[in-house]
């Protein structure tokens, strides 16, 4: 885990150098100004650490004002990042052209006011756009028609809840907005894809009393994401099922016709956690002619598990939950959002989550819990539709 932190670190204190030259250079800070800027984008660095440390000390008030400060500044910092690399782009495209052309665009080129004011006006209209979307939690609904699916049954509904990050900034207010939709879909099963909690779970108190209220017909199931882990493994499960949830942790379970099986994100290997039989193993061991529902937080398909189940649901990705990071998130995960289908008859569906982490902020990635309506077909190939969408199987 040290490594992954490190580049963390060094990338987002490169980004801040990158914003710190802009600023310094468009509005030719003296030394006193300019340090204090510097101090202050170093704290901003630091927050995630920072935030880690206050709560570990049971500061958390502190530790939530860090969080609101800090992550709010990531997402300001992100947006202002790339629109002016964009800008900076442009002007060595318009540089490159002037030579070829011989024009003179230096106008434009050497304007360092212009060129830091139009992204700071960017990034401030759509962060202030972003926190409205994040508020907006669509219902994304998909219909699944499988010979598996018994006819005499009628359907069953599945909602599956992805990276809600219950922690310092998620309270409350955020899972009950998410729950009334829960509550309006009137699932059959109720099942969370991991990162339910953030990597802080020092203050949840009457967090789990919301979601223990809600009780599906056929029960509520759980795996754990990459923010267990880093919350505490042991809290993280303690709250979760006392939330009312079952953990999956390498495990099936047959509900009213349904295999629901559930693994351990990857990052308990780390921590030193066994992930115990393989997918292809644990999968290989149930009925065949029941539908069969895989809980994964990650989007990651195991090659030797295809065909072996019919629909994997997953988060992690956020699709990225502000744009253009999604551009980063689909060289690790090349289904960021949505449906697909796979080799061997299997699908994979893709949550961009209802949550945020880090900055309480989306940009063209809204947050969503999603429904899915199991329906009995006749033949023997399975057919999926995200309603009001063009899907890709």
């Amino acid at each position: 885990m040290i490594l992954p932190l490190i580049a963390f670190f060094l990338l987002y204190g490169s980004l801040h150098l990158y914003v710190f030259v802009k600023v310094t250079d468009a509005l030719v800070l003296g030394p006193a100004l300019s340090l204090i800027l510097a101090a202050f984008m170093g704290i901003m660095v630091a927050a995630p650490l920072l935030v880690r440390i206050s709560t570990s000390r049971g500061l958390s008030l502190l530790a939530r004002a860090i969080s609101h400060i800090g992550y709010t500044w990531m997402g300001l910092a992100f947006l202002f990042f790339s629109f002016s690399l964009l800008v900076d782009l442009f002007r060595l495209t318009l540089h490159g052209t002037g030579l070829l052309l011989h024009r003179d665009f230096s106008p434009f080129i050497h304007s360092h006011r212009l060129t830091f004011t139009l992204p700071l006006l960017v990034t401030l209209a759509i962060a202030s756009y972003g926190c409205l979307e994040a508020r907006n939690i669509r219902n994304e609904t998909l219909t699944i028609q499988s010979p598996k699916i018994p006819r005499e049954s009628g359907g069953m509904t599945i909602v599956a809840l992805s990276d809600i990050h219950l922690g310092l900034l998620a309270k409350r207010a955020r899972l009950e907005r998410i729950l009334e939709q829960v509550k309006r879909a009137e699932p059959d099963i109720l099942v969370s894809t991991g990162d339910l909690l953030d990597g802080q779970v020092d203050d949840l108190e009457g967090l789990a009393e919301p979601l223990g209220a809600i009780h599906p017909r056929y029960g509520k199931f759980a795996v754990t994401g990459n923010h267990e882990f880093y919350a505490g493994l042991d809290r993280a499960i303690d709250f979760t099922e006392k939330a009312g949830f079952t953990v999956l942790r390498g495990e099936a379970v047959t509900v009213d016709g349904v295999n629901i099986v559930g693994f351990d994100d990857p990052t308990g290997e780390h921590f030193g956690f066994v992930r115990g039989s393989s997918e292809r193993e644990l999968l290989s061991s149930l009925p065949e002619d029941k539908f069969t529902i895989l809980l994964k937080h990650r989007p990651v398909v195991d090659a030797g598990a295809l065909g072996l189940f019919d629909l994997q649901l997953s988060g992690h990705t956020h699709n990225g939950q502000i744009f253009p990071f999604v551009l980063i998130t689909r060289l690790f995960f090349p289904v960021a959002a949505g449906l697909v289908r796979l080799a061997e008859g299997s699908l994979l569906y893709v949550s961009r989550g209802a949550g945020t982490w880090g900055p309480p902020i989306r940009f063209l990635s809204t947050p969503e819990i999603t429904v899915i309506r199991l329906l009995h077909r006749s033949d023997e190939r399975t057919g999926c539709r995200p309603e009001g969408k063009k899907g890709t199987c």
